[in-house]
């Protein structure tokens, strides 16, 4: 008996499609190209308590891990440790074997297209206060914390232009509100996250971006979000860079380097956005992927009520946050579950990408700390072999076509392991 019919037999029985041994057939040319998970899913695997999922992920501790298009590198993927949206954080998701890589996409002063996940999160993510020329074009100049008040400051990338930015070297989200110089406010970085690789990790424009990922062996795949301008950038920049104008740059990078639309999802948290790519590029609007984060019961009541707007509109993807999909239920009131939401998009016709996997550090913190991605299961979690029960839950109930991960090593040996395909380019009608 073959292993991939070993392997198909017991995906089967806890109730996931058989692998298919052809399932990477695009992937099959990096056979030169060794994914290495690290041993964060064997720890994940080994804080399990015993289950046939438990004995399956066992199984697969010995074979190699495949690229998995199910895998999508979250700000390129190694953000757990590395510097997001950076050449590192994107290698890293890589090397850990995600068939889809992420830019979020914003604007610079000159309305070059560059990787940041806010248009204005550099005083956050970059050196730029310790760049005085740099610093001086903030939005808001730092400000020292006093006994009043915390130290601030915004730098946003339209502050800059685009060669400007590309001197910027990345680092850890995170500032320090005590601070009383520009130096000390670098720190804040989470305790489970490191600034073991904050060495000025080198910023990517879109550009860039799109030639590194088509530079991976594997054919990897791309998804660029477009973010939202905050109040600090208001639309139309600068009296005529409208929103419009802003998602057509972006789709035409990618048609300028040849990239074929069944390679790209882009997406965005406006709806305005997606309605534009399914309108004005139909080949790219196809997989265009609508991003939702609904906190509060009335936002969830108006995402129930406008799901058959968006079908209507031509969305084939929705993409909310984990909250959004999961709940508590079964017999005893204390097993993860699907949540009701997630059902009523399946039955709007609609297919689903999650976020954000490996974003939350120890799940036995996630309800003292309020937790985002856990809020609605956090009265269950309290281990990180949870981890792999979650996206169990995910694959197995939700039926997610694809998840969005910190750490991709996580996500693609669970996908390697089922043989999950994730989302398939040019699988949606035209």
């Amino acid at each position: 008996m073959s292993a991939f019919l070993v392997l198909g037999l017991a995906a089967t029985a806890l109730g996931y499609p058989a692998v298919s041994k052809h399932h990477h057939t695009p992937l099959e040319n990096a056979t030169d190209y060794l994914v290495s998970v690290g041993p964060r899913p064997y720890y994940i695997i080994s804080n399990m308590t015993d289950s046939p999922l438990k004995r399956k992920l066992q199984s697969c501790e010995n074979t190699p891990v495949s690229i998995s298009p199910f895998t999508i590198g979250h700000r390129g993927g190694g953000t757990l440790q590395f510097p997001e949206e950076s050449i590192r954080s994107q290698d890293a998701g890589a090397r850990m074997g995600a068939g889809i890589l992420e830019c979020d996409v914003a604007f610079t002063s000159d309305r070059g297209l560059v990787c940041r996940h806010d248009l204005c999160d550099l005083h956050r993510t970059t050196d730029i206060l310790l760049r005085p020329e740099l610093a001086a074009k903030c939005t808001t100049p730092f400000t020292p914390a006093n006994a009043t008040s915390p130290a601030n400051a915004l730098c946003c990338t339209s502050d800059i232009t685009i060669d400007e930015f590309t001197t910027l070297c990345s680092k850890q989200d995170g500032f320090n509100a005590s601070a009383t110089t520009p130096l000390t406010y670098q720190a804040g970085t989470p305790l489970w996250r490191t600034e073991l690789y904050d060495t000025c990790a080198q910023t990517l424009t879109l550009n860039q971006y799109i030639d590194l990922v088509d530079s991976y062996p594997g054919y990897r795949n791309f998804t660029p979000e477009l973010k939202t301008p905050p109040a600090a950038v208001p639309m139309p920049f600068q009296g005529n860079y409208t929103q419009a104008q802003y998602a057509s740059d972006m789709i035409a990078a990618f048609r300028e380097k040849g990239i074929h639309a069944d390679r790209v999802w882009p997406q965005s948290f406006l709806f305005e956005d997606v309605v534009y790519w399914i309108d004005n590029d139909e080949e790219f609007g196809a997989q265009a992927v609508y991003l939702q984060e609904f906190d509060t019961p009335a936002d969830l009541a108006a995402g129930f009520a406008n799901l058959s707007d968006a079908r209507a509109a031509g969305v084939n993807i929705i993409a909310p946050s984990l909250p959004m999909l999961l709940s508590i239920g079964g017999s005893d009131n204390k097993t993860i579950v699907e949540s009701e939401y997630a059902k009523a998009i399946k039955d709007n016709g609609m297919d689903i990408i999650a976020w954000t996997f490996e974003r939350s550090g120890p799940l036995a913190d996630v309800k003292r700390d309020g937790e985002y991605y856990f809020a609605s299961i956090a009265d269950v979690v309290d281990h990180d072999g949870q981890y792999y029960e979650v996206l169990d839950v995910l694959v197995r109930e939700v039926g997610v076509k694809g998840l969005f991960t910190d750490w991709a090593g996580t996500v693609s040996y669970f996908a390697s392991c089922f043989g999950l395909e994730g989302p398939v380019g040019g699988s949606y009608s035209r």
